[in-house]
């Protein structure tokens, strides 16, 4: 039987009825479920009770009904991230980071993302603005503006986030925002909004998949006064992780998409 030590009583790390467990067989085989008391999780390595695990610390280990043993840690937000609906190809997380990252978005930050999608890259942005900051999201597809409704409810962030059908080539309502994300087809005709609705010295960070959508961007990044302009790609690897056999896997992430920054510039003083 588990025995609590004295480090497991912090509350925030303690399973509770309704609260959210990552269930975790092997690399390959992870779960997100929601505790509740009186039911099961099921898997094809067999099942375990709820009740045995509210109660106790995240991070313990248990068996299954058939012997088997799985890990329940608390979810990270990628966890989350990568079970939720999609309609749209999400941003994936190593590029996330670069807009976290090169768009100065932290505490207290106010953001205009342009291409809310599924409400993936919304949601990162959103978990880093807390607690005083806000997301505006603009998206004119009705479906992408349900699915990221329904995403962004599931993963607690509405108060920080306001989701806008509208068509982001008409403008914005927001002024003297500190950060502008650009995530959609023609990004070079929303420059111009985001230059209005940018502070002095502001960031906008776009994302791109093809060259010659680079070229058409930086054109225009450049005809309204932004400088700092920088184009990056990132490429992910992982490496297999086996005794005696460690070494770069077969498969990687490749080319997601280009990535470019700059900062709004005021006028020659």
């Amino acid at each position: 039987m588990y025995q609590m030590t004295s480090s497991d009583k912090n509350t925030d790390n303690i399973i509770t009825d309704g609260s959210y467990v990552l269930v975790v067989l092997n690399e390959h085989k992870r779960w997100v479920t929601k505790v509740e008391s009186g039911k099961q999780f099921h898997c094809h390595k067999g099942f375990f009770e709820f009740d045995e695990i509210i109660g106790k610390p995240y991070g313990i280990r248990i068996f299954t009904s058939k012997s088997t043993a799985v890990s329940i840690y608390k979810p990270l937000q990628i966890d989350f991230l990568t079970k939720i609906s999609h309609s749209s190809q999400i941003i994936y997380p190593k590029d996330a980071g670069l807009i976290l990252l090169y768009g100065d978005i932290k505490p207290g930050s106010r953001v205009i993302e342009a291409g809310t999608g599924s409400g993936s890259l919304t949601s990162i942005l959103a978990s880093y603005v807390r607690p005083n900051g806000h997301i505006y999201s603009y998206d004119n597809r009705e479906q992408a503006f349900k699915t990221s409704s329904k995403n962004i409810q599931k993963l607690g962030l509405d108060d920080v986030i306001s989701l806008k059908l509208k068509d982001a080539s008409e403008g914005f309502d927001e002024e003297e925002v500190d950060a502008v994300v650009l995530d959609l087809a023609s990004p070079e005709e929303i420059i111009p909004h985001a230059f209005s609705s940018l502070r002095s010295s502001g960031t906008i960070s776009i994302f791109v998949p093809t060259y010659n959508q680079i070229e058409r961007t930086y054109k225009e990044l450049k005809e309204f006064g932004f400088g700092d302009i920088i184009g990056l790609e990132l490429i992910k690897r992982e490496l297999q992780l086996k005794t005696n056999a460690i070494r770069p896997r077969t498969r990687i992430i490749g080319h997601t998409g280009f990535l470019i920054f700059a900062r709004k510039r005021s006028k020659m003083v």
